[in-house]
């Protein structure tokens, strides 16, 4: 004891309390935590997402997993130059005021663009100039891409077309509505997905800024390593956002270039085309990046995106986005039970997590769900989301004793923090609590350390026998 009293005498008296302390917090979390899961969307949730990904490729002593979201690949897209990933990408953060991310971690100069805005657009509406010409640069492209691809049934997306400039209407669906601007310099009615000669050079000039980055190439480059479009582990399916499904419980379908797939099929589909579009680079692939991204089966969206309603038209009823079957038919058991099985995951044991939607607790949603056989942890840790989640978000803990979901609130300050534990007090859900203590031989790692063993005794046999010579 008076051993223990001195080093902490020791530590007083040099002022290392502070450095103390932190070290000591650091060992605790390295040894309590072995393997992190991160069920997708680093990006796009504020600016920090380059400061994420550099301090989880800084983690030497945990594991790190990504299943892909759908922002994830947005990003992925634009860093392998796919053009409509790159406008949607500046449009996100430029709608969230994200700037920092794009110049000052990733050195993506936004000067061209915002000279081209403002003297090619009206200010002085509720849309700035700058996001006028965001927005017309991505519709374009989206159009250019739904029209080369008839199988992603996208085609009421083509909305520039049917644009009334002199109205100042578009028809939607056979509806015509009032649009807050009329202010579409760029748009050709004859070819409203056609560029200008300086639309095109703006375009190629932010493809090179991103393909440029050094930074962002290594934080992609991270992702693909890392990531994945779902994971098996330890008997549980992990997933962002869904296995796209018709109302009936069936698996959707989707025509993948040539061939249609479901199910786990189709994910596996997706995972390859995704890693095509980084190695290789073609259309076909980079289109399917977009199509990951925002695409209504997508298992990465699994909605009907609404950017063009959202943008031009007031009347919210416009806004409203249709979510796949999946996101209601997984409230139940037995249709949690048919995607687990689809994935050879034992119903009887297996949970699906899921991120993607966040959880509207504040409207009392809950994150488990089917008797416990659907977690949903979207993090939530977005300041947007707050207003809506009422919590910044969930942490699924697997331990030795079963698992655990545990909300946090949102951080406030340093101050309420230190004092009043604000943010690092958090509510807990016990649920499927281990009948006997789980050990790291009944988990995916035993496994694979097994496995290990046994590689080893197959070469320590062959030095023995000399079928392998010994190397000096």
């Amino acid at each position: 004891m008076r051993y223990h009293e001195r080093i902490l005498d020791s530590i007083l008296e040099t002022g290392s309390t502070e450095d103390f302390i932190s070290s000591l917090a650091e060992l605790i979390k390295v040894l309590a935590v072995d393997h992190i899961h991160l069920v997708g969307d680093i990006f796009d949730r504020g600016g920090g997402a380059a400061k994420i990904i550099d301090r989880l490729m800084a983690c030497k002593h945990q594991r790190t997993d990504i299943q892909w979201g759908n922002h994830d690949l947005l990003w992925m897209g634009a860093a392998a130059g796919e053009e409509a990933c790159v406008v949607s990408v500046l449009r996100n953060n430029l709608r969230y005021g994200n700037y920092e991310i794009l110049e000052n971690d990733y050195g993506i100069s936004l000067r061209g663009l915002v000279a081209f805005a403002d003297r090619t657009y009206r200010a002085g509406e509720r849309l700035s100039p700058l996001m006028k010409a965001v927005n017309v640069l991505l519709f374009k492209l989206e159009g250019q891409i739904i029209q080369r691809h008839p199988e992603f049934d996208m085609e009421d997306r083509l909305l520039l077309g049917k644009i009334d400039r002199e109205a100042g209407t578009v028809e939607i669906d056979g509806v015509t509505w009032p649009l807050v601007t009329r202010d579409f310099p760029t748009l050709d009615p004859e070819h409203p997905y056609e560029l200008t000669p300086e639309e095109r050079r703006i375009v190629e000039k932010l493809v090179a800024e991103f393909q440029g980055s050094d930074h962002l190439r290594r934080h992609v480059d991270f992702l693909y390593r890392n990531g994945s479009m779902y994971l098996r582990r330890n008997g549980n399916l992990l997933f962002h956002g869904c296995v796209p499904m018709n109302e009936d419980g069936t698996f959707a379908s989707m025509n993948c270039e040539g061939t249609w797939r479901n199910g786990r099929d189709y994910l596996d589909f997706c995972d390859g085309i995704a890693r095509r579009a980084w190695r290789d680079g073609d259309r076909e692939a980079l289109d399917w990046l977009w199509y990951l991204w925002i695409g209504f089966r997508s298992p990465a969206s699994g909605r009907h995106v609404k950017t063009f309603e959202r943008s031009y038209i007031e009347d919210t009823s416009t806004w409203k986005e249709p979510m796949d079957p999946y996101f209601t038919l997984t409230h139940e058991v037995s249709a949690c039970d048919a995607v687990m099985r689809e994935f050879d995951i034992a119903p009887e044991t297996g949970h699906i997590i899921n991120g993607h939607t966040p959880v509207k607790t504040a409207s009392g949603e809950k994150p488990i769900r089917a008797d416990g056989k659907l977690l949903v942890i979207d993090g939530g840790f977005c300041s947007a989301y707050h207003p809506k989640t009422g919590i910044a978000g969930y942490t699924l803990i697997s331990s030795s004793r079963g698992m655990r979901l545990k909300a946090h609130e949102a951080f406030k300050s340093v101050e309420e923090a230190l004092v009043h534990n604000a943010d690092i007090k958090s509510e807990t859900d016990h649920f499927a609590q281990a009948t006997h203590r789980i050990m790291v031989s009944d988990t995916d790692t035993g496994e694979e350390i097994r496995e290990q063993i046994g590689d080893l005794r197959l070469l320590l046999d062959a030095y023995r026998t000399g079928a392998l010579p010994e190397r000096a």
